[in-house]
């Protein structure tokens, strides 16, 4: 089971403002800031804090992990469109456009610090 995600940065207000956006498409709010990391809940459950963005603590740059991706199950097509589109208008970069791949609906996009983002919605069949 997963507790949380973290995804690093070099720089966090950028970030912050990529994410407060970005993830409101998703019903997720910050709900946590530190000069180091910030966290987000869902807006049902403030207390339990899903993913995080932080300064890497061993000061180095921080980079993406190739084949690592974070993805967000949302609940309809809709979402998951807005959520790329939002994503790329905050300067994003297209990794795969919304479309149904093995049979539900997926979206691709790298954030400002090129971490890849999914967000997926189930299909009913």
């Amino acid at each position: 089971m997963i507790g949380f995600v973290m995804v690093g940065t070099n720089d966090l207000d950028k970030a912050i403002t990529f994410y407060d956006t970005l993830l409101e498409t998703i019903d997720l709010k910050r709900v946590i800031t530190s000069e180091k990391y910030v966290g987000y809940s869902s807006k049902k459950n403030p207390k339990e804090i899903e993913f995080y963005v932080t300064n890497p603590v061993d000061k180095k740059k921080a980079t993406y992990g190739n084949g690592t991706q974070i993805s967000f199950a949302v609940k309809s097509k809709e979402t998951v469109d807005k959520f790329y589109n939002i994503g790329i208008k905050l300067g994003g970069k297209d990794e795969g456009a919304p479309g149904i791949r093995s049979g539900d609906y997926y979206c691709y996009i790298r954030d400002l610090d090129e971490n890849k983002i999914c967000s997926f919605a189930k299909i009913d069949n």
